[in-house]
């Protein structure tokens, strides 16, 4: 971490040292994992050298090259519960956190689940209901569900290659972008919400990503519960998969999580986390997330379809949609995405999760991110 700080951790190479270390960089705090031994993943190891694939360009690469060609950090195949695969690079052990990025929004999605069968709030509430200073804002019309599934109406634009872009500024609240902050700009990741007063479409028109959304469902949490939202994830999700090593979530001055992107976790922990998706939100014989909930985010509805292919996104995943924090390329087959190469692939047809940490040079280098889903449907089908 020589020379690594706030200013230039994003940067290559710098990143594939600073996303591990994220604690040192930044205000954090830590979700506990249980105190009771962690829950059990048997090793079955097998060698996968063998398997080849095309990328896409067309090129025969061997599975090795794919890895390193997309700059993995970390990569753990689960098949049928068991770890079939486990290799870790840059420095990185099993015992290694690692930044998620925006798979912290697929934690959230969960959680929102699992509230709204406890009855905390409906999901069709206006977030207005319990943030109602958001009134005057873009966020006027927004309901749970828009948020959830990146359909709100608030203008917010989040491409990484601007570096001026609404997402760097929010994350600038967190400290990741120290030279956009000023004496003006928001102290609070509410006070960055606060200060989007535009809209860009009518609410539940098209899909439009966009990571403030999933900050807002977080302030929602906090005001419906009166709990901090870092409590109810390490009590509803993080402890009752019997994780291995504790999360850390980069946090604003107020102590809110930015769960747009700042969520920190081992390898096999996230494998856990997609294997309970995969068993339809059962893990260890306790059902943590509603099935009804799994089953409506992987089924969607033709409307999902449908504004989803209109998207920027539509030829990533085609006849794929987007739903409570999950990308779903089919009913069958499920991820979670953060930028830089962040990824938990969900294959119920074969039985398979694959976790796959990655330190990109580029937040969102598109031929490197086509490559990484070549590569996880490739080994996902083949084991």
């Amino acid at each position: 971490m020589n020379n690594i700080n706030s200013s230039n951790w994003l940067t290559a190479p710098s990143n594939k040292q600073s996303f591990q270390n994220i604690e040192s960089l930044f205000d954090t705090i830590r979700l506990k994992r249980n105190s009771d031994v962690p829950s059990d993943i048997p090793l079955n190891l097998q060698s996968l050298d063998s398997i080849e694939m095309q990328n896409i360009e067309g090129q025969t690469q061997s599975f090795r090259e794919m890895m390193d060609s997309t700059h993995t950090d970390s990569f753990l195949v689960l098949k049928n519960g068991e770890i079939i695969y486990e290799e870790y690079f840059n420095g990185m052990s099993s015992d290694s956190l690692h930044l998620m990025n925006s798979i912290t929004k697929s934690f959230i999605g969960m959680l929102v689940g699992i509230l709204a069968e406890k009855g905390v709030f409906n999901t069709q509430d206006k977030v207005t209901k319990y943030l109602p200073e958001l009134s005057d804002t873009g966020f006027s019309e927004t309901t749970i569900q828009s948020a959830l599934d990146m359909s709100s109406a608030v203008k917010f634009e989040e491409n990484y290659d601007d570096p001026l872009c609404e997402f760097w500024k929010e994350a600038a609240v967190v400290g990741w972008r120290p030279d956009l902050v000023d004496d003006n700009s928001p102290k609070t990741l509410l006070d960055f919400a606060l200060s989007l007063k535009g809209k860009e479409q009518e609410e539940m028109e098209g899909y439009h990503y966009r990571s403030v959304l999933t900050n807002v469902i977080a302030m929602v949490i906090e005001r419906a519960t009166d709990e901090r939202v870092q409590d109810l994830l390490e009590k509803h999700l993080w402890q009752k998969l019997k994780t291995e090593q504790d999360a850390v979530l980069v946090v604003d001055k107020t102590g809110l999580p930015f769960v747009g992107a700042g969520m920190n976790a081992c390898t096999r922990d996230l494998a856990r986390f997609g294997q309970m998706i995969l068993n339809d939100g059962l893990y260890e014989e306790e059902q943590i997330v509603p099935k009804e909930w799994i089953d409506s985010t992987r089924i969607g509805d033709d409307g999902y379809r449908e504004r989803f292919a209109k998207s920027d996104h539509g030829e990533m995943l085609p006849g794929g949609h987007y739903k409570n924090k999950m990308w779903v390329a089919n009913t069958e087959e499920m991820m979670c995405i953060g930028i830089f190469g962040q990824t938990i692939h969900i294959n119920r047809n074969t039985g398979t999760v694959i976790v796959k940490f990655s330190s990109f040079p580029e937040p969102a280098d598109e031929l490197m991110f086509a490559n990484s889903f070549i590569l996880l449907a490739t080994i996902s089908n083949s084991v």
